[in-house]
């Protein structure tokens, strides 16, 4: 692969650099990330000496990137303990089935509260008889 020179733009300060070609937006995504960190400076300081530009902005990247790399350590640990929690639970003897007893109505009782039920409406209708008369 060839060589190609790209601009990047970094605290208000335009640099070339060379790169293999193909890489141009790993380059433009990495200087953008340092353009952010400069502005800050310049924001809060006003113009400083290149140097000193870049070498504060890169190590305010170096932090935020030790940050990031401490909580993906956290996170990978407790991955890998879910992990482990899951492998525990499928490796785990299945539970013994568990007998449930239903309640169920004998049909002498469903006679009975059925025959109730029906001389319940003849009682009902004898006495709607006897009001209307």
């Amino acid at each position: 692969m060839s060589q190609i020179e790209v601009d990047i733009h970094i605290g208000e300060r335009v640099f070339q650099v060379a790169c293999q070609e193909g890489e141009q937006a790993f380059l433009q995504s990495a200087a953008a990330l340092l353009d952010a960190e400069a502005q800050v400076l310049v924001e809060q300081i006003g113009r400083i000496p290149e140097g000193r530009m870049l070498l504060m902005a890169g190590l305010m990247l170096a932090d935020k990137t030790a940050g990031l790399e401490e909580k993906l350590r956290e996170a990978e640990g407790q991955m890998q303990a879910l992990r482990a929690e899951v492998e525990a639970l499928k490796s785990a003897p299945k539970p013994e089935p568990e007998r449930v007893e239903v309640p169920v109505i004998p049909s002498n009782v469903s006679d009975a509260l059925a025959d109730i039920a029906a001389r319940t409406e003849s009682l009902a209708e004898i006495v709607d008889e006897k009001l209307r008369a």
